[in-house]
């Protein structure tokens, strides 16, 4: 599959202008998010790995039996 001279154009100018916005919106947004969320990251992760750990439980009790 060979890509045309216009897609390969069109791809990158798509992915510069994709990779650009999601900065600008990052920045924009980085400040209310230090504003309301801050201390969530040790609870989120904490969640996550419970979440995990159980499916990992119930995933082997399941083979056991």
């Amino acid at each position: 599959m060979h890509f045309t001279k216009g897609q390969i154009i069109f791809s990158i100018c798509f992915a510069v202008v994709f990779i650009v916005g999601l900065i600008w919106a990052y920045r924009k947004d980085k400040t209310v998010d230090q504003k309301y969320f801050k201390g969530v990251a040790p609870k989120l992760i904490l969640t996550i790995i419970l979440v995990y750990s159980f499916i990992f439980l119930i995933i082997k009790l399941l083979h056991r039996a």
